[in-house]
């Protein structure tokens, strides 16, 4: 069979392996019944219904003609890299790190670094619209996870709250 649509293709091939491997690892946990879910039902469930959309997507690229054949372009690599970067340094953020003494800098803060440095990877980024976005997402983050859920973890910078 020739492939008709890359795109197709290898998004299917990762819906796949993402899906098996949510699955295969929730198997180290209790799944229990549809009546009485254990912790690893969600992910055992979750991971067979993107393994299941990708072997549809996957048929379909071998299946389905399109127009040119819809190739695959180059990687974007700034946006993959600023991206990464900004959501390991949210967990720093959030966490601190202890092994050099960092102390946690709270979600607030924690979520206008990940804004600014995940909007560097956009081409044309301007300041304003970044902070504007930080602040509707900090106070959105607050309301959802601390007021609503009431969620437990630091808020403010440690040197803040003390």
């Amino acid at each position: 069979m020739q492939i008709k649509s890359q795109k197709d293709f290898f998004s299917g091939l990762m819906f796949m392996a993402v899906g098996s491997a949510f699955a295969w690892g929730a198997t180290t946990y209790s799944i229990g019944t549809g009546a009485r879910m254990g912790p690893g039902y969600f992910p055992l469930m979750l991971g067979v219904i993107m393994a299941i959309l990708g072997m549809i997507v996957t048929f379909n690229s071998l299946v389905v003609e399109t127009v040119g054949g819809n190739k695959i372009g180059p990687w974007a690599w700034k946006p993959l890299v600023f991206v990464i970067l900004a959501n390991l340094v949210f967990g720093v953020c959030i966490g601190g790190l202890p092994s050099i003494g960092l102390k946690p800098m709270g979600m607030i803060f924690g979520v206008y670094v990940l804004v600014f440095i995940a909007s560097v990877a956009e081409a044309g980024w301007k300041v304003k619209n970044t902070f504007v976005l930080s602040t509707v997402l900090a106070v959105g983050c607050y309301l959802a996870f601390v007021k609503v859920l009431k969620l437990q973890f630091p808020v403010w910078p440690a040197f803040i709250t003390g």
